[in-house]
This record gives structure tokens, C-alpha cells and sequence, in this order.
């Protein structure tokens, strides 16, 4: 058969292909407390899994249309949905920093992804047993919280975001849930999101697990502009961990040093332990990445919380170790140090923070609040009312 005869039926194959794809179909969930909440619902052709997408907190549901298109087409169901108070949901606008719109995240956001995910697992053609979830920005942590309380999710995708510890401490001792994790450099929220998600993907422990990173792109969903190969990516992920081999129970996680790290850092009261072994580790390869800045600072906050100071203020000065031109960094340690009532280290962590500010690649935002949060502290430091 001639050549073009031969592609000029491949390319009406695939149209046909895909026009038997039902066409996206707008919707209400409603929340627990009658809120509703704008949704669309990509069905693919057949009975298959399914994955719900959430947003970044700059954007709405439509960001993820790329993927959810894509997926339908590959004979995975997808849903996407606006948060409450973005796009077409109901509830109060959000507007980051109010009270009103914390409140609403800590108290009806999880309700509302739960009704999302109830809405997916329930329709016709979706099997249940293998339902994912995927996440940008703020969505990471959305996502992982949500497969916290969903113990059969199956496969997690993270663009340019992060959780709190105890997120941390879920993809880490989940190791059956594989992860896609990818980011930009030139992310204007924070630059090391892309190493950020290569933490997460080492620290899974799932074989499975991968993240990429793009030179451009901007922040999370909005690097499929100039790269929509991580549209197909993402897809190909999705396909692989849901139909071509479903994902499952890891007996033996894959071992990384991140692992072996955070096993250490992780565990109450092993903060000197962890300092030994990343030094240990670094003298092997001074290039190995062992950890993320963001997660260890909390994991110190989180040591504080608990009351195990000496711990905290361990981790913290290894996080001004690894990352020595951060700003937060030394803040956070000046905060080990007032917790362990050591004023005079805690001035000095607290003025090299502001010697580091001007250079430091944060937001303008953040260092904004970072520089009133500093010479709020050094002022009280040195008047002697700090606690």
C-alpha cells in the first residue's frame, strides 16, 4: 500500500478515536454544607480509572484542561474542579492572608475535594480501585492530604508545590504510592521548587516514581504553554501506574539517600544523627542531594512544637549548612536558638538573615516579610524582650 495511503488511514483512525470521546460536561458537586462547587467531567470511551486534578491558588480548574483532555483520550476519566471561592464555585472569594480565607481552607477545603473524589469514584465507567490525584501548587498539599484520607489512591502527580510535615512524612512512609513531580526554574514563587520536587520523588521510595524539571515554564500548570510535552508526560505517568501496570504495594522501597536521610531526620531526637550522616554522605559526594530546605525548616518547626528544642535548633543549623545563602534559613535558627533561651546566638542568626536578604532569590513579598518579621526580632533582642 502506498506510503501516504497508509498514513492518510492512520490519521482517520486516530480522528475517529477520539471523536468517540464524550465531550467534557460542566457540573455542580455540592459540599457538605450546600456550597456548590463547578466541576468538568472528562469520560473516556470505556470503563477505566480515574484521577482528579486540583488547581494552583493563582488559577481555576480550566489550567488542568490540557491533562484532563489527554487523559480522557487514553481511556482515563478525569475531574476537575474550582476550589471554593475561585472561578465558578460558590463560597467567599479568596483573597490569601485573610482570616476568612484560612478558615475556609482548614475548614471546608478537605470536605470539598472529598465530595470531588466521591463524585469521580461513583460514575459510571470509573473503577474505583484505581483512582488518582494530582496537584499544583497549593494543590500539592491538597493532593497529599486528600490521599491521606483516601487510603486507595493509587498514584500522585506534584507540580511546584509542597506540604507541611506530616505530608512530608506520608509520601515517605508510602511508598506504594508512585509520584510524578516536576517544576520550573524560573518559577517565580521559589526557585528551588524544582529540587523540591526531586526530593519528593526520591524520597517516595517508590521505583515508579519520577520528576523532571524545564529551565522555563513559569509556576506549576503553566509551564504546558511553552512545554506541553508535560502534558504527555503526565499522561504517559497516569497510563502506566493505572492501566499498563497498576501500581501497588511496595515491599521493598527504592533506597536513596533522601530516604535514608529523613529516616534519620524524621525520627524525634535523631537530629545529631542526621547532621553526622549527611556529613558523612558529603564527604562521599559533595554534590549529593539529601534534602529540600523548605521541608527540614518545617520538620525544626515541627521539633518546637513537640518541645525537643536541642533537636530543632540541630536541624535548622544543618539547614544553614546545606543552604547557607538562604535568609530564612538563619531566621529559622534564630527561632531554635530563642526556643532553647540562647539570645545571644539568636541575635546573631537573626542579623545574618538580614545580611543575607538583599542577595536572596525569595519572592520581594516574602523578603518584605521577612526583613519586618527580623528587625522586629533584633530590636527586642537587643531592648532584652524577646522570650
Amino acid at each position: 500500500m502506498p506510503r501516504f495511503l497508509v498514513l492518510t488511514l492512520l490519521a482517520l483512525t486516530a480522528g475517529l478515536a477520539f471523536s468517540q470521546t464524550p465531550a467534557p460536561q460542566d457540573l455542580d458537586i455540592a459540599a457538605s454544607d450546600g456550597v456548590k462547587l463547578r466541576a468538568t467531567f472528562f469520560a473516556a470511551e470505556k470503563p477505566g480509572p480515574g484521577v482528579l486534578l486540583l488547581h494552583m491558588c493563582n488559577t481555576t480548574r480550566k489550567s488542568w484542561e490540557p491533562v484532563a483532555k489527554r487523559l480522557a483520550q487514553s481511556g482515563i476519566y478525569a475531574l476537575t474542579m474550582d476550589n471554593r471561592g475561585f472561578g465558578e464555585s460558590g463560597g467567599p472569594r479568596f483573597a490569601a492572608g485573610s482570616e476568612e480565607t484560612g478558615a475556609m481552607v482548614q475548614q471546608k477545603w478537605p470536605g470539598d475535594f472529598d465530595a470531588a473524589y466521591k463524585y469521580l469514584a461513583t460514575q459510571p465507567g470509573v473503577d474505583k480501585d484505581r483512582i488518582a490525584v494530582g496537584g499544583g501548587s497549593c494543590g500539592v498539599d491538597n493532593a497529599i492530604k486528600l490521599a491521606e484520607r483516601h487510603p486507595d489512591v493509587r498514584a500522585m502527580v506534584l507540580l511546584a508545590g509542597s506540604t507541611d510535615a506530616k505530608g512530608n512524612d506520608f509520601v515517605f512512609t508510602h511508598a506504594g504510592i508512585p509520584l510524578f513531580a516536576a517544576a520550573a526554574s524560573d518559577d517565580p514563587y521559589n526557585p528551588d521548587f524544582p529540587q523540591i520536587m526531586e526530593w519528593y520523588a526520591q524520597l517516595s521510595g517508590n521505583p515508579r516514581s519520577k520528576s523532571v524539571k524545564f529551565k522555563d515554564g513559569g509556576h506549576g500548570t503553566e509551564i504546558f504553554g511553552p512545554h506541553p510535552e508535560l502534558v504527555s508526560q503526565i499522561a504517559d505517568f497516569y497510563v502506566d501506574v493505572l492501566v499498563t501496570k497498576p501500581s501497588g504495594p511496595v515491599l521493598d522501597p527504592r533506597k536513596t539517600p533522601a530516604r535514608e536521610f529523613w529516616e534519620l531526620a524524621s525520627h524525634p531526637g535523631d537530629g545529631a544523627k542526621a547532621a553526622e550522616l549527611f556529613h558523612k554522605l558529603r564527604k562521599k559526594n559533595s554534590n549529593l542531594f539529601l534534602f529540600a530546605e523548605i521541608p527540614l525548616n518545617l520538620l525544626g518547626y515541627a521539633r518546637i512544637q513537640s518541645g525537643d528544642n536541642q533537636d530543632a535548633v540541630e536541624l535548622f543549623k544543618l539547614n544553614v549548612e546545606a543552604y547557607p545563602a538562604s535568609a530564612n534559613a538563619q531566621d529559622s535558627l534564630s527561632d531554635g536558638y530563642l526556643a532553647l533561651g540562647q539570645k545571644d546566638l539568636a541575635l546573631a542568626a537573626e542579623e545574618k538573615c538580614l545580611a543575607l536578604l538583599p542577595a536572596d532569590k525569595s519572592p520581594a513579598d516574602f523578603k518584605a516579610q521577612l526583613k519586618a518579621a527580623a528587625d522586629k526580632k533584633i530590636a527586642e533582642l537587643k531592648a532584652g524582650t524577646s522570650r
